[in-house]
């Protein structure tokens, strides 16, 4: 059986839009504790997922904690960005073949998601204007 951690820790925070691509489902579904409605297919869900790398990865992140199910797990981050703390949990969920059908992130406190929220859209943006 798959392990969707396994699969994610491969290229978690890797900023590479083709590398996070290429182990997504081509209809994965990305749901964003900022946006309100599902994000749907592979390609948005990259760049997403490669945005909140940028975002997200610094020498202050770090996984603290997983939990595992059938192709299914958790995972809990902690980081801070320009001195806010951030708490959240990535839920993934994968088919047999290994490939990513489902990521769900979910972020705490409000502050921290406030945060989050400003600096991804800046990101998003960012990487618009560089395709």
């Amino acid at each position: 059986m798959p392990n969707p951690a396994e699969i994610w820790h491969t290229v978690a925070l890797s900023r590479d839009v083709d590398a996070i691509a290429a182990i997504l489902h081509d209809d994965c579904v990305f749901e964003s504790p900022v946006v309100h409605t599902p994000q749907l297919g592979k390609a948005i869900t990259a760049k997403y997922l490669a945005a909140a790398g940028h975002t997200l990865g610094n020498a202050e992140f770090k996984y603290v904690g997983e939990w595992h199910r059938d192709n299914s797990a958790i995972l809990e981050f902690q980081t801070v960005i320009d001195g806010v703390a951030i708490n959240g949990v990535d839920m993934i969920t994968c088919d047999d073949d290994g490939l990513i059908t489902h990521f769900k992130v979910m972020v705490r406190p409000l502050k921290g998601m406030n945060m989050l929220h400003q600096k991804m859209g800046e990101m998003l943006q960012h990487m618009g204007q560089a395709n």
